[in-house]
């Protein structure tokens, strides 16, 4: 890893402006887990600030949507916008982890998270919910969420919930499993290394 892509600024900003939404996001990767979340959807507010937190980076989000319909496409493309800024703010990802495993515990629920930032978006989850909402938020938005993320970020996303009951804890669980394996895997490999791929890109 070059002195140059140690010292690199790891943010980005995205805009994206539809018919249906209109989003703004900033991204700190190196950041001190700050959130500043505004959007039609108080739960995903809440899993966006659990995540800023738990990753340790600065997150910005101001979106708005046609929540007259539902809150799908607000969740959709916010899901979209933080997936773009992650690949945008690691850049070449020279010196970083790559990948990260966790298992995060809420209460009675266990999230299982694996991720590897590759290139490749593919999505792995294999969750049920007992309920269909929490509050106004339908629980398979947290799939659409995910999905789109990973998309975007161009990564491998694995999520399992063994057992869980609540549907509130099952969703915090899997946000702060999420928040925790990117925590990992965005870190910077003191040994440095370059380009963690045999084939020398991602």
């Amino acid at each position: 890893m070059t002195a140059e892509s140690q010292n690199r600024e790891r943010r980005a900003e995205v805009s994206r402006q539809t018919k249906e939404t209109q989003i703004e996001l900033a991204l700190n990767l190196d950041g001190a887990g700050r959130a500043e979340i505004d959007s039609p959807a108080g739960f995903l507010n809440h899993m966006l600030t659990l995540l800023a937190r738990h990753a340790a980076v600065d997150l910005v989000v101001k979106a708005v949507g046609d929540t007259d319909v539902d809150l799908h496409h607000t969740v959709e493309d916010t899901g979209i916008c933080l997936g773009q800024a992650l690949e945008e703010a690691l850049g070449e990802k020279a010196g970083i982890a790559r990948f990260a495993s966790v298992a995060v515990p809420m209460d009675e629920a266990l999230a299982e998270v694996s991720l590897d930032l590759s290139g490749r978006p593919f999505l792995v989850y294999n969750v049920t919910f007992p309920g269909e909402r929490v509050g106004e938020f339908e629980t398979e938005l947290v799939e659409e969420f995910l999905q789109a993320f990973v998309n975007h970020a161009r990564a491998t996303l694995h999520v399992s919930v063994p057992y869980g009951t609540n549907d509130h804890h099952i969703a915090e669980a899997i946000f702060k499993g999420v928040a925790r394996a990117l925590k990992a895997a965005v870190a910077r490999d003191p040994r440095g290394g370059g380009i963690p791929s045999t084939k020398g890109v991602l």
